[in-house]
């Protein structure tokens, strides 16, 4: 008779057996900790999406309304004109470096000119269509004739929403609906603004004042003046540099 088993060993079978539990055990264990780690991300990056929508909108809404004019030349100017101060500040909206100067200093020019200390004209032009596929910085020059004919009062908010989702260059901006959208975010729900952003009534005055300002001497965008003096200061772009320019100023 033969001494060999026949069949297999039950005690390797059982062995390899209890390896294979082992190995789907630690495989499900991590797939549900890869979709945990996932949803928790995913989680993560709504709440924080949700936030930066809260904050822009809120620090755009939480702007001083100040009244104001649109004069003939294109400018909107925000405050009390006999004001001691005077800021000009010259800027497209499709400029990177304009969001930046924005985003430092929209608050204080906002509070400059609701408590009075100085007026703040923004002529905003359109020399930037070049970076966009869709005209983007004419549209939006023309949507800022639109909001600031319709009420003044709500136009530095829309102008800072309309910085806080400025478009990267070479691509396309935001189509007519959205700009629309962001006008009505910030409180111009007249259908008239509407109507004006998508038929761009002021499209050819925008293209005359934009010549006109490059040629009177304007070399970039932003350019900020205080009281006529070109400022090149690092305040313009340092975080609520320009009150402390306003300031002194005003002194």
């Amino acid at each position: 008779m033969s001494n060999r088993p026949s069949g297999k060993n039950p005690l390797a079978a059982a062995e390899a057996a209890d390896k294979k539990r082992k190995i789907a055990i630690q495989v499900g264990v991590a797939a549900v900790l890869v979709a945990l780690v996932a949803a928790i991300g995913i989680g993560l990056a709504v709440k924080k999406s949700d936030s930066d929508k809260e904050s822009t909108t809120t620090s755009a809404a939480q702007l001083p309304a100040t009244g104001g004019a649109v004069t003939p030349t294109g400018s909107v100017v925000i405050g009390n004109p006999d004001a001691k101060v005077k800021v000009r500040v010259v800027a497209d909206l499709q400029c990177p470096a304009c969001k930046k100067f924005e985003t430092a200093n929209g608050r204080a020019l906002a509070e400059a000119a609701a408590n009075g200390t100085a007026s703040v004209e923004y002529q905003i032009i359109s020399f930037l269509d070049k970076a966009s596929t869709n005209q983007y910085s004419s549209r939006a020059a023309n949507a800022s004739f639109c909001v600031a004919k319709s009420d003044t009062t709500k136009y530095q908010a829309w102008l800072q929403a309309m910085f806080d989702q400025q478009p990267a260059e070479g691509g396309a901006g935001t189509s007519n609906e959205g700009l629309i959208k962001v006008a009505t975010d910030v409180g111009y729900t007249d259908p008239a603004v509407a109507t004006c952003i998508n038929d761009k009534p002021y499209n050819n005055d925008i293209q005359r004042f934009t010549q006109a300002t490059l040629q009177s001497g304007v070399e970039s965008t932003p350019s900020v003046y205080i009281n006529g003096q070109l400022n090149q200061s690092d305040a313009i772009f340092t975080e609520n540099g320009l009150a402390s320019v306003i300031a002194d100023a005003a002194k």
